[in-house]
């Protein structure tokens, strides 16, 4: 079982007592973890360790500490200086895919949103109406699948398959269904969450061409390619060729690899010009803007936060390194497939015979909130999925708990 680095430049060892970074996160303390007033240690309560909602535990890097002081002593808090509109992002996130995926995008196709799951709904709202089709690979990000049924559209699962080897699709179920369908969107989360998987060329390429032949616009969500392990590259889905680029929606932010969620930034890259057009026809101010000090954060992360997250991956690839291990010697029955990207790991806990909310005896019989799978459904019956984003400390405490429970009769649950 690989458990390669991050594909990331100077990356610096997990454990490396000369590296302040990763020592700083091995200092984390529960005490202090539980001062937090974010969700991810408020909602659960103080009985619990969390290991559910997508934050990471890691302080935020310095780069992006010190653009938000510099923003806070300068005291200017009114309107930015952004011609036109268009903040210094689009720039900074065409940069930032040539020099790490090899594609440069026209940055004048880029624009800002809130967050990734609003730009979905802008998008669908746009380009769908109720009653169509919308393909995602399941199982699946909640806020996707209620996005979906709650606009009136129609979920068609392309639902991931558990082999020996991994993770994987059948392209030709998927292409069989298309035939006859309303399926108008492709919903593409690439690394897929929270399976962690990294698709290959092969894959995107089978999924372009299906995408081609029946005309779907295609929404790339690409929020955790910055956290892909080596061997495997994250390929962006409209570098494949032009005709492809032509029909994508590029998405992405600097949330999850910099653990910037509530400031509330993203990117997207509208390929359709038709798109474009109607993006332009909105009424003015409809879907917001983005504020000056989660502009400044992300521009920091992207162009000088690359140290921090090289650090950040290296410590990542420990941890789940453990995660892997210890299920394996002390929780045979919990079936893992070691993510290749995110810092998310799916467990399947059916074996066990808890049910199809096994987070819920975790939760009794462990004092470990995680993620309960049905709520990536369909296909998370009987699953759930650990956030490994935390001190190897904390970490092991966890594991230590989930794999004592696990050890416990089927009835006691």
């Amino acid at each position: 079982m690989s458990t390669g680095n991050l594909r990331l430049v100077n990356v610096v060892r997990t454990g490396d007592a000369n590296d302040p970074i990763t020592a700083e996160f091995d200092r984390l303390s529960l005490a202090d973890l539980r001062t937090r007033p974010g969700a991810k240690w408020q909602v659960p309560g103080a009985q619990l360790l969390p290991a559910w909602v997508a934050d990471m535990d890691f302080p935020v890097a310095e780069p992006v500490r010190d653009a938000l002081r510099g923003v806070v002593a300068g005291g200017d808090y009114g309107y930015p200086d952004w011609p036109g509109g268009a903040s210094p992002l689009r720039q900074a996130f065409v940069d930032r895919m040539s020099e790490r995926f090899d594609w440069r995008p026209d940055v004048a196709h880029v624009r800002e949103f809130t967050d990734v799951t609003q730009a979905v709904q802008a998008v669908l709202h746009l380009a769908t109406e109720q009653g169509d089709g919308v393909a995602l690979h399941t199982p699946a990000f909640g806020p996707f699948v209620r996005s979906i049924e709650n606009m009136g559209r129609r979920l068609m699962p392309i639902p991931m398959v558990d082999t020996p080897s991994g993770w994987t699709f059948d392209l030709d179920r998927f292409a069989a269904d298309l035939v006859g369908s309303s399926c108008r969107v492709l919903l593409l989360v690439n690394p897929q969450n929270p399976t962690g998987r990294v698709f290959s060329h092969a894959e995107l390429r089978g999924l372009a061409d299906l995408a081609e032949r029946h005309g779907l616009l295609v929404i790339s969500d690409e929020i955790h390619s910055d956290l892909t392990y080596r061997p495997h590259r994250h390929i962006p889905f409209a570098s494949l060729d032009p005709a492809t680029a032509e029909r994508t929606v590029t998405l992405t932010s600097a949330s999850k690899a910099f653990n910037l969620a509530g400031l509330r930034c993203a990117v997207g890259h509208i390929g359709p010009a038709w798109l474009r057009r109607e993006f332009a026809a909105l009424p003015p101010n409809l879907l917001g803007s983005v504020g000056l000090l989660a502009a400044q954060a992300t521009l920091a992360a992207w162009t000088a936060g690359d140290g921090w997250l090289d650090s950040v991956g290296s410590y990542l690839d420990r941890n789940r390194a453990m995660v892997a291990d210890t299920l394996a010697r002390r929780a045979p029955e919990i079936r893992h497939h070691l993510p290749e990207a995110t810092y998310l790991a799916w467990l399947d806990c059916r074996a066990l015979g808890w049910g199809d909310d096994p987070a819920a005896a975790f939760r009794d019989l462990a004092g470990v909130e995680l993620s309960p799978g049905p709520s990536f459904n369909p296909g998370g019956d009987g699953f759930v999925r650990l956030n490994f984003a935390t001190s190897t400390p904390m970490l092991r405490r966890i594991l230590d708990r989930l794999t004592d429970a696990a050890s416990l009769l089927p009835s006691a649950a």
